[in-house]
């Protein structure tokens, strides 16, 4: 039976991202965003829930969100649902959780200046490409072509 794991997910970190090293060179990053939602309950008060979320990334994404995020900036995040499994130390009982594993992610809000700014973590500047104009086509025109001009 085919399956399909994807989590899209946009929050704020709750804490400063813990970057660190595995033996083997891999950079791991872990941190944890709040999603909020607004709801209007039953009696018609308005009311908020939010979820705690912990996320795993790995490798230059790793290092990126180390370097650009801290504890209460905006991020937007695509990856996939993992169930970590341990013996508690302390009672013996098996313990589990869910995380996502960040395959993607993207800056939300300003990149400058704002509240919600990136510029103390790095050189990150968003910018726009050039405008190319409007697009010409390289072949010629039907009307600009002649009949010995036909290849057939």
């Amino acid at each position: 039976m085919p399956s399909y794991n994807r989590v899209i997910l946009m929050g704020n970190l709750t804490r400063d991202p813990e970057v660190r090293q595995t033996q083997s060179g891999t950079m791991v990053c872990r941190f944890s965003i709040a999603v909020n939602r607004s709801f209007t309950s039953g009696d018609g008060s308005q009311r908020d829930e939010t979820c705690f979320i912990e996320i795993d990334s790995f490798g230059r994404t790793a290092e990126n969100i180390g370097k650009f995020f801290s504890k209460g900036k905006p991020i937007l995040v695509e990856g996939r649902l993992r169930q970590d499994s341990w013996d508690d130390k302390n009672t013996g009982q098996k313990r589990s959780k869910l995380l996502v594993v960040l395959e993607r992610f993207e800056f939300v809000g300003s990149p400058r200046g704002g509240a919600d700014s990136y510029d103390q973590g790095g050189d990150y500047e968003r910018s726009t490409p050039p405008s190319r104009g409007p697009r010409q086509s390289q072949r010629p025109q039907a009307d600009d072509m002649e009949d010995d001009d036909v290849p057939f």
